[in-house]
């Protein structure tokens, strides 16, 4: 089973059933949550209006309020009184029944508790405290929260004041963490609960996470600068124990669902996918040994092809006899590439041939020395270089290059070289050579190629050069002790281009000392990885570098400053270069 497709697979499936499990977990943990909250706030809700009505049936409780906050420290609160005979509240009660006859107390207003003594106020500020204490402690027990208070907080709502605290029978009230609060009690909230208090003043959310507590708060008004808060507490903790508790029951059986699902899909997998794919990658590995497409097919044709396995099969059995086939037809090819390579090798060594290629080339002249070397950019190429004497006073000097490359350019490449030498060797001037060479390619040349030919005759006694450009690089010339510039002589248009042309001439002057350098356009167009070309600037610079050696010191110092200039790129065009340095009689 190591790395197959079903174990894979199977990987897949169980990480897929854990994410699920884990998604599912999550999100009905926190559905639950969600309704959770939702339904505390709806009871809360009724909790806070009981409050708020308990409180309210008192038509003095703004007074109440105002009085219990300004006083806190003078009363004599009796908590979680049962009124009982004897009880302080009953007492209490008791007297002022006798002060004030008829008064009901529940529905005195603020002008008639304003109208008794300062002592009977506080009598009956502390007999409604206790009522009003006793009735929240039944809101508290009916609907089962653990606190059940009103607050008075300030507008910054950084603490607050505990007003009323319903409690459980047996409760202990005082002022510590957890205790029921006693009438003045102050603390501080946190961020959730200021920000609970905001809201329920604006009608929004009023929910507040307090640990294990939720905490809601009801606004009830605003008395005495305070804002009036009605607060529940609720102890989360069982609750939410029980929402975890069932949220990883419903995801166990959701995965095991999902586990009982995967073994039956797997199974299915592997009968109907991997079976088949099996038999087809033993029939592929049959013909990778042996090559024999017969049998492979025989074999794949018992794979149904009602599926994409099937077509598989038969694409597999159709490239096996296409392999074949293609097979048969490489070898025919690679016989035919052999002998292509073989011709174009033949062809490459005739081209050479063909160029002046022993050096020294005239070793019992002390008078001039020449060198020249090319380089195609494929196996063979369209540049070309000549020298020659045409009499024992006058050497003809040509670099010519050919548009294209390859095999027809290299034809080309020779056929415009025999016609340049044979021209010139009749005597002609070198304009009326160029004229003649033209003349004679333009009358046949229906692929309408053409070549760019420089060529100059030297008189070898008077260092005088007479030279005509047919669209072909500036030569370059350095004199006796001067440095290599560029002559940028007069071009005329290019060799086979369009008949009738005639061509101009001029004259250079060399002393001993002097030297030529004639070039094709595979110099200076010579480019990098980058893009970037040698350029004539660096090719003058190359060539002032060693301006005083040999002609082939010259050319191979500059091939070497293009290489190192274009470094790993390839090369796109030929490079082809002649130097002659005059010596003099």
């Amino acid at each position: 089973m190591k790395g197959s497709i079903l174990r894979q697979v199977s990987i897949l499936f169980a990480l897929g059933i854990l994410a699920v499990g884990l998604i599912t977990s999550v999100s009905q943990y926190r559905v639950s949550n969600t309704v959770v909250r939702q339904q505390m706030e709806i009871v809360a809700d009724t909790i806070a209006d009981e409050v708020k009505m308990a409180i309210r049936e008192y038509p003095a409780y703004p007074w109440l309020i105002r009085y219990w906050y300004e006083h806190d420290d003078e009363l004599d609160i009796e908590y979680d009184a049962d009124f009982g005979p004897g009880t302080a509240t009953e007492q209490k009660c008791r007297i002022l029944g006798e002060r004030y006859p008829g008064l009901q107390l529940k529905y005195a207003d603020s002008e008639d508790i304003e109208a008794m003594s300062e002592e009977d106020r506080k009598l009956y500020a502390e007999v409604i405290y206790s009522w009003i204490i006793t009735r929240l402690n039944e809101i508290k027990r009916a609907y089962s929260v653990s606190f059940l208070f009103c607050v008075l907080t300030d507008q910054y709502y950084a603490s607050q004041y505990f007003l009323l605290s319903a409690a459980d029978p047996g409760a202990v009230r005082g002022t510590d963490y957890e205790q029921v609060y006693t009438l003045g009690t102050t603390v501080d909230v946190t961020e959730s609960q200021q920000m609970a208090m905001r809201g329920s003043q604006m009608k929004n959310e009023h929910l507040a996470d307090a640990g294990s507590y939720m905490d809601y708060y009801s606004y009830f008004g605003f008395v005495n600068g305070k804002n009036v808060l009605i607060g529940i507490t609720y102890d989360l903790s069982g609750l939410q124990a029980n929402v975890r508790r069932q949220a990883l029951q419903n995801s166990a059986i959701a995965m095991a669902y999902q586990i009982l699902l995967s073994l039956l899909t797997l199974g299915l997998i592997a009968w109907f996918v991997l079976h088949p794919l099996k038999k087809v990658q033993k029939n592929i590995r049959l013909y990778k040994n042996t090559k024999d497409s017969r049998h492979v097919v025989e074999n794949l044709a018992a794979v149904r092809p009602d599926n994409e396995i099937g077509q598989l099969s038969q694409d597999v059995s159709e490239l096996a006899m296409e392999i074949d086939d293609y097979l048969k037809r490489i070898e025919t090819i690679t016989a035919e590439r052999e002998r292509i390579g073989t011709e174009l090798s033949l062809a490459t060594r005739i081209q050479e041939d063909m160029l002046p290629n022993v050096f020294p080339a005239f070793p019992d002249r002390s008078d001039f020395d020449v060198y020249a070397t090319m380089t195609p950019a494929k196996e063979v190429g369209g540049d070309f270089y000549d020298f020659f004497l045409i009499d024992d006073d006058h050497l003809g000097l040509v670099i010519a290059d050919v548009s294209g490359k390859g095999i027809p350019a290299a034809l080309f490449m020779m056929v415009s070289k025999i016609l340049v030498q044979n021209t010139a060797m009749t005597g002609f001037s070198p304009a009326e050579v160029l004229r003649a060479v033209n003349e004679q390619i333009c009358a046949n040349n229906r692929e309408e190629m053409f070549v760019t030919v420089w060529f100059g005759i030297l008189e070898i006694s008077t260092g005088k050069i007479t030279a005509a450009n047919a669209g072909h690089e500036y030569p370059v010339l350095m004199l006796s002790g001067g440095q290599f510039e560029l002559v940028k002589d007069r071009h005329g248009f290019v060799i086979g281009g369009m008949e009738g042309l005639r061509y101009k001439e001029y004259e250079l002057q060399l002393t001993p000392g002097s030297r030529l350098f004639v070039y094709t356009d595979g110099v200076p167009e010579a480019t990098d990885a980058e893009g970037k070309m040698f350029g004539t600037e660096r090719m003058l610079a190359a060539l002032n570098e060693v301006r005083e050696e040999t002609p082939e010191t010259i050319i191979r110092h500059v091939r070497s400053a293009v290489d190192g200039f274009v470094k790993d790129a390839e090369q796109f065009d030929d490079l082809t270069m002649l130097c002659l340095e005059y010596r003099g009689a």
